[in-house]
């Protein structure tokens, strides 16, 4: 395990890599996506676990994104993400439509080491027919039609999470979306709010939530990591923020105007 700073997480996701990231209710990972954006990254191809949110909208801003598969993408309460709207009117990002379960199934696939995960809620949906690599088979246990899913592997899986330890074990609550990240992805690279010298696998009321160092590459100690997002159980999401930000992304020259002054805060 390596402790860097947001650039140096930021260098371990390469351009065109498929990267999984939280939702905003989880962990976001704000500062190494800033970092992203300050070195003009592109190609990345984004996998929502389950949906996108603020991280790829403000990724997909800035040109870094070509690809996206998510269950859906959007800015809460404040709506759609304009910048995500704009591109992919203008057939300028390519997106691939999922569903929560089969997200989560083709992640679990990853996490087992096999190459496809069975799922039957989702046939007959429309969806199906926009997937062509899914696969309708016979069960053949049941003689039932069953759809197989195949397995999400992304290269690197970024988050930010409340505390991590010496050894490098990272403590991510009751959201076990990012235990499920880290378990798919090839590589894990997670910013912190702090570090503590206790191992937090020894603790009984700390270990169950508890990603073991052996699934994170690198982390970094980030005050506020995921701001202007929310952290559970750390601050809140600024809601004025997000508010300023879909005011200037209305046209294309306020938000790069907005964008240029958010990568100067820090």
């Amino acid at each position: 395990m390596r402790n860097v700073d947001a650039a140096g997480l930021a260098c371990a996701i390469e351009d065109g890599s498929l990267v999984a990231l939280a939702p905003d209710y989880s962990g976001c990972a704000l500062a190494v996506v800033r970092e992203l954006i300050r070195r003009e990254a592109r190609g990345l191809r984004l996998v929502g676990c389950p949906q996108l949110g603020l991280q790829a909208e403000l990724l997909i801003a800035a040109g870094c994104v070509e690809a996206i598969e998510t269950a859906a993408i959007g800015l809460g309460e404040l709506g759609r993400a304009p910048a995500f709207d704009r591109a992919y009117r203008e057939g300028r990002i390519v997106v691939r439509e999922a569903t929560c379960p089969v997200i989560h199934a083709g992640l679990q696939a990853a996490e087992k080491g096999i190459a496809f995960m069975p799922m039957a809620g989702i046939l007959g949906s429309d969806l199906v027919a926009m997937r062509d690599d899914w696969k309708e088979i016979v069960d053949p246990f049941t003689d039932e039609p069953v759809l197989l899913v195949p397995a999400i592997r992304p290269d690197v899986a970024l988050f930010h999470a409340p505390i991590a330890d010496a050894s490098g074990n990272v403590w991510i609550g009751v959201r076990r979306e990012l235990m499920l990240m880290a378990h798919a992805a090839r590589r894990t690279v997670a910013s912190v709010e702090e570090c503590r010298e206790a191992s937090l696998l020894t603790d009984p009321l700390a270990a169950a939530g508890t990603i073991p160092a052996l699934y994170v590459e690198r982390t970094a100690i980030i005050k506020r990591g995921a701001a202007p997002s929310g952290l559970f159980g750390c601050y809140a999401a600024r809601a004025d923020w997000v508010a300023a930000y879909v005011e200037a992304a209305v046209e294309n020259s306020t938000l790069a105007a907005f964008l240029d002054q958010w990568l100067d805060e820090a």
